[in-house]
């Protein structure tokens, strides 16, 4: 090890993650060179690809090193928060036909598609210009790229580092949800502890939201298993020592290095535009169910952010700054009130961070912190974490029980099928409360607001 690990944790929280071996994976990358302070994980930190689910790790652009796993097949995948001037109370018996209508209106399912068919030329465009290539296409409003994690476009994309294979899964998906974890919910805020910084972000006690979880879809998938390939091959050839050939990186100023992180921005703003659609998807059902405009339904984007990249940043390390590649494989970006990266209408107050969690008890808002600038590179939790694979909840869980069981607590759900319902049981993951508090009381990220799902669309 290069440097230590630290893990932001309970004691209960830790015993779980050192169980399946995620603590093991966070001394691994403590073996990566250039490795600055500390290999990190959050409270939701579960067994992932190389890097733990919840791992954050920071590289000197000097001897450092670049990661697919350090990123995850899912490359981009993240959270649009959507408010709305609806409370729940107006919305009423609305609520389950408004699930229904955005189950209709947004394809969802492994290799489903939507509406859009780009070509070429067009599928370049998007990955270049990520959410602003969605708006220009009159998908959403101008303003969305203001509260859009890098203005929705994320730099350094180049379209000739995507191979055509993962072009090919892509022409078809943008504007579809997929499947595993990803969901979209509808909310209600139930709980606020922040007051002034909820008014900000335009939340309040009562609202109904739209929570919209998915990423780069097949793309993203194909770029990282690519470039996995790559990358194993190059810290071959580099003599680097990897206690886990799925740590297969390569140094960052490396042509293979950069030519992989530019496939990945492709896929980051694959994602960010593929958000994009689907959130004017989710409004145009609002529209149809609540027969009023979206502008005067007040549906605006609170913030989106991605939890599986890596980004240059400038941190202090022993009172120097210095630029880093951070890698945040589910977990989030937590900048502070004042920082310049924070959109200039919640800069008082701080980043917006979405943690999502299982769709069976709470979601949450929280905001950045200066805590998190010090001691986890501006990161915080990503999501509840698992404690139960996928395979263990298909065999453990019935999902038209569970459908029952959500339905009884005023759940609306529609899923592809029982089991993909099962895979993502309540039960299969962490207490969202505890992951949550952890963040809160440690410092990374602090409560805004808890949101709790009136109804959920999974793949």
């Amino acid at each position: 090890m290069r440097v230590p690990g630290r893990i932001f944790a309970s004691e209960e929280l830790i015993e779980k993650a050192d169980r399946e071996k995620a603590l093991e994976q966070v001394r691994n990358v403590a073996c990566l060179p250039g490795i600055e302070v500390a290999s990190m994980a959050m409270p939701d930190i579960h067994w992932g690809y190389g890097f733990a689910i919840g791992g954050v790790a920071a590289f000197n652009t000097g001897e450092g090193v670049i990661s697919p796993g350090g990123v995850g097949y899912d490359i981009a995948c993240g959270v649009r928060l959507l408010r709305s001037d609806i409370s729940v109370d107006e919305a009423g018996s609305r609520v389950p036909e408004l699930v229904h209508e955005l189950s209709r209106s947004i394809p969802a399912g492994v290799g489903r598609g939507g509406e859009l068919r780009l070509d070429d030329r067009e599928l370049d465009r998007l990955m270049t210009r990520g959410a602003a290539w969605a708006v220009e296409q009159g998908y959403g409003w101008p303003e969305d790229l203001e509260v859009i994690e890098d203005g929705g476009r994320f730099g350094g994309a180049d379209p000739e580092r995507v191979s055509p294979r993962a072009r090919k899964r892509g022409f078809s998906q943008p504007g579809s949800l997929g499947a595993g974890n990803h969901f979209i919910e509808v909310q209600q805020v139930d709980q606020v502890f922040d007051t002034a910084a909820a008014s900000t972000f335009g939340v309040e006690e009562g609202q109904l939201c739209i929570m919209l979880h998915s990423g780069s879809r097949g793309l993203g998938h194909q770029v990282c298993s690519e470039y996995v390939r790559v990358m194993d091959r190059v810290a071959h050839r580099e003599g680097i020592r990897l206690p886990d050939r799925q740590l297969a990186c390569a140094p960052i100023g490396s042509r293979e290095g950069q030519e992989y992180f530019a496939a990945m921005a492709c896929a980051v703003n694959f994602a960010r535009a593929n958000r994009q659609v689907m959130a004017h998807l989710a409004r145009q059902a609002c529209e149809r169910i609540f027969g009023t405009a979206a502008e005067r339904l007040g549906l605006d984007v609170v913030y989106d952010v991605s939890h599986n990249i890596a980004k240059f940043e400038d941190h202090e390390v022993d009172g120097t700054k210095k630029r880093l590649c951070v890698h945040r494989k589910g977990a989030t970006r937590s900048f502070p009130p004042g920082h310049e990266e924070v959109p200039a209408r919640y800069r008082g107050v701080g980043q917006p961070v979405i943690v999502p969690g299982d769709m069976g008890t709470a979601s949450y808002l929280l905001k950045g912190t200066e805590t998190a600038m010090a001691a986890s590179f501006g990161s915080t939790c990503h999501g509840a974490g698992r404690v139960m694979g996928r395979r263990a909840a298909k065999r453990r869980i019935r999902g038209n029980e569970l459908r029952s069981r959500l339905e009884e607590q005023g759940i609306t759900v529609r899923a592809g099928s029982a089991a993909s319902l099962a895979e993502e049981a309540p039960e299969a993951y962490k207490d969202i409360d505890v992951v949550v508090e952890v963040c809160h009381r440690a410092g990374l990220s602090e409560k805004v607001a808890r949101l709790r799902p009136l109804g959920v669309i999974k793949g």
